[in-house]
């Protein structure tokens, strides 16, 4: 793509508008939004705040209702016979339960150029909102990104019990609906007392977040009445954690700096 957004090209441009926050847009989505003609939002999950920052004139279309041919459709329409910018918002970041694999793949087929432009995901927000680093030294290095097997059947080898025995910072998407059978599969390995943030709408005017022990998981949501638009984080990180990385320390040495011994 140009760097001149005001020429922007006729192509899909597939963005991530983050959890919900419209300051939490890359600058690259926020300068499409404000040149694209044509915006395809995912309307029931991307804030009326950041379509504002669309063009007064731009074509904004809601796709709550649509299927992926209708949406497909319309997209190759807009720039094969319109030769117009399209932008695809998605909530979140693309690369995350965002069904555009299969756009991407019928966009090729279609011959219709198109590019990617990630954004935050919700995990990311949970964290910076809670103030934790989900990879603390000594405590835990690894991040887990799943969900719990609903309408869309998760892989067996991936089941949450199998993820759960990591131990690791564990973030679990798409869930809410299910959260006695998660809470169970969860038990199976990690501590009852283990803290785990639940996350509800992050970025949006109605965030909720709300650290409980591991055991409440289930109860916590019911009370809240949560079944959409949830995120969970279960991490030894919500915990008190004194780890420190060996990047700064004063006897690690590295390629700028001396060890200070």
């Amino acid at each position: 793509m140009q760097n001149n957004f005001s020429n922007i090209k006729s192509a899909v441009y597939i963005v991530g508008a983050g959890p919900g926050d419209p300051e939490l847009l890359t600058v690259k989505a926020q300068k499409l939004l404000a040149v694209a003609d044509v915006i395809l939002s995912a309307d029931s999950l991307v804030p009326e705040q950041i379509l504002q920052l669309c063009r007064e004139d731009a074509e904004i279309i809601g796709t709550a209702n649509k299927t992926l041919e209708e949406i497909l459709a319309l997209m190759i329409e807009r720039v094969r016979s319109q030769h117009k910018s399209v932008v695809r918002l998605h909530s979140g970041d693309p690369s995350l339960y965002s069904a555009v694999h299969e756009q991407m793949h019928l966009l090729a087929e279609a011959n219709i150029p198109f590019e990617v432009i990630p954004g935050i995901s919700a995990f990311q927000a949970a964290a910076a909102k809670l103030k934790i680093e989900l990879t603390v030294p000594g405590l835990v290095q690894s991040i887990i990104l799943t969900r719990i097997s609903g309408r869309t059947e998760v892989p067996a080898k991936e089941e949450l019990a199998t993820l759960a025995a990591h131990q690791a910072s564990l973030c679990l998407y798409l869930s809410a609906r299910h959260v006695e059978k998660a809470q169970t599969q969860l038990l199976e390995h990690y501590p009852a007392e283990t803290l785990i943030a639940i996350c509800y709408r992050l970025g949006w005017p109605d965030e909720k977040i709300r650290v409980v022990p591991l055991h409440q998981m289930a109860a916590c949501t019911h009370e809240e009445k949560l079944i959409r638009t949830t995120l969970y984080l279960i991490s030894p990180a919500l915990s008190t954690a004194t780890g420190r990385s060996r990047l700064y320390h004063p006897e690690h040495e590295r390629l700028f700096r001396s060890s200070h011994k």
